[in-house]
């Protein structure tokens, strides 16, 4: 792998790897592919260091490693949000400010269409073969962002609840509900 990430000549990118693959674990294909996802948004959206962002993933694998890690976006800040419909696709959104009802993002995704010009990335997205990731990464590195394709969108900004606390009448246990039961999700 050290041969491929020596063809990165991007010293942000570098040190964005450096953070990822100790946080996922191993240099996959997945979290390169969004780590790739991310910097798109970032130029896209205009995005600077300091911003908070808000992130969709349609997938729960790799994809979604480095906008924890890089950008501070997770499930547990409510700055991502994983939507597991098996998809390499991401929105981005930055924070709205007060009083807006939508903000603008873009939903990027890997794009079956422009992977066929890249033969192992392709078989290995189509899960035509078994492909090491280091042939994979080596064609993403090499097509950059000409394997995605994004799209601007509206998105609505959500009204924030009052949180409804409630004593679970089987458990006993404090809950959110969100329908008016007493009743928690684990009892029911």
């Amino acid at each position: 792998m050290d041969e491929v990430i020596a063809k990165i000549d991007d010293p942000e990118m570098l040190s964005q790897i450096e953070k990822l693959i100790p946080f996922h674990g191993h240099p996959s294909t997945g979290a390169f592919i969004g780590l790739q996802i991310l910097n798109i948004g970032r130029r896209v959206l205009d995005i600077k260091d300091d911003e908070r962002v808000f992130v969709i993933c349609e997938t729960l694998n790799c994809v979604p490693d480095p906008f924890q890690i890089i950008w501070g976006s997770t499930v547990g800040n409510k700055g991502l949000k994983i939507l597991d419909y098996d998809k390499i696709a991401v929105t981005i959104n930055k924070i709205a400010k007060p009083g807006q009802t939508h903000v603008k993002g873009v939903r990027i995704f890997l794009d079956p269409e422009k992977t066929v010009e890249y033969p192992a990335l392709h078989a290995w997205y189509m899960n035509e073969r078994k492909v090491p990731h280091e042939e994979a990464i080596s064609e993403l590195i090499k097509a950059g962002d000409d394997v995605y394709t994004w799209d601007f969108v509206d998105i609505p900004v959500p009204v924030k609840a009052k949180k409804d606390v409630r004593l679970c009448t089987i458990c006993g246990e404090s809950f959110i509900s969100n329908d008016g039961s007493d009743i928690c999700k684990g009892c029911s």
